[in-house]
């Protein structure tokens, strides 16, 4: 019986590798957003004589809206692989994030939830430049998701501060 639980522990620990194929995944979708960047980008430049300069800001937050998206990919792979699958062994790169190895499944969850605020906040700058082509009924939902995202990551925040304390007094 100690056999065929040890075959059995030793076939769950070996299990975290199913998520590398996840982690390729996410650095693929990086490539992409690098090849939106650069059409977005292309498409912003010529205009920056012409465009009124709402447009050009708009341009421009949405080269950062895809900026904060692969830096968030970023960290869910570097954070995610350390975490749950192997060590990654850059020898002593002095390129090395001084984060990398220090993100813990709470704060990678914490990033995950200020990128996702930031990003709507960032679309919804993008819709007042734009007041007049959206409705009151379409702003009032932005602003609305936008406040929910919000006190979700106030309300996670206080929960993982609450939990962490409470774990440091046992």
């Amino acid at each position: 019986m100690k056999l065929l639980e040890h075959k059995l522990e030793v076939l769950m620990f070996n299990s975290r590798w199913l998520l590398a194929p996840f982690y390729v995944g996410l650095i693929l979708a990086i490539g992409i957003l690098l090849i939106k960047f650069v059409k977005e980008f292309f498409k912003l430049a010529p205009q920056v004589f012409s465009a009124d300069s709402s447009d050009i800001i708009i341009g421009i937050l949405t080269l950062i809206d895809v900026v904060m998206i692969a830096n968030l990919l970023i960290i869910i792979v570097f954070a995610g692989y350390e975490n749950f699958v192997s060590k990654i062994n850059t020898g002593n790169n002095e390129d090395r994030p001084s984060w990398m190895g220090h993100v813990g499944f709470a704060d990678l969850k914490m990033k995950l939830i200020g990128s996702i605020v930031a990003i709507s906040g960032i679309e919804l700058l993008k819709a007042f430049m734009h007041v007049g082509s959206h409705s009151n009924e379409q702003l009032a939902w932005k602003v609305g998701i936008h406040m929910t995202f919000v006190i979700s990551g106030v309300l996670y925040a206080v929960m993982d501060k609450l939990g962490g304390k409470h774990h440091a007094s046992e």
